[in-house]
């Protein structure tokens, strides 16, 4: 069974529905400064959604690849920080999550790295 995959389609899933909500549900409940804050989030999660697929597709090929793995781990962790921290500054407005969302971006970076070294190479460890 391909863990990423079934993230990418567990991701694809909610980012369709966190879209959706912004638009319809959100759009008269919050300021233009949260909404944007929504939707940086929702951006995010669906680029990185995408990119989780991309990680699913190159782990059937090179099951064993370590960095292709921890591209997928690094990508769901920046998704759950990085665009939860934003879904839920939204909705409350606690500033505060304003300084978890970095680490998520950090966690997203790592990814790419990790992805871009396991392709470039072909590398199987980190």
């Amino acid at each position: 069974m391909n863990y990423a995959l079934i993230i990418t389609a567990v991701n694809g899933f909610l980012v369709v529905l966190s879209g959706a909500f912004g638009a319809h549900a959100l759009e008269t409940m919050l300021s233009q400064q949260q909404l944007e804050t929504w939707d940086t989030a929702v951006q995010y999660h669906m680029f990185h959604t995408a990119a989780l697929f991309g990680t699913g597709l190159l782990a059937q090929t090179r099951p064993d690849n370590i960095l292709i793995n921890r591209a997928t781990n690094l990508f769901l962790g920046g998704i759950v920080i990085f665009c939860g921290s934003l879904y839920i500054l939204a909705l409350t407005g606690i500033s505060m999550l304003g300084m978890i969302t970095p680490i998520g971006g950090v966690m997203f970076l790592g990814a790419w790295a990790c992805l871009s070294y396991a392709i470039v190479t072909g590398e199987k460890r980190g």
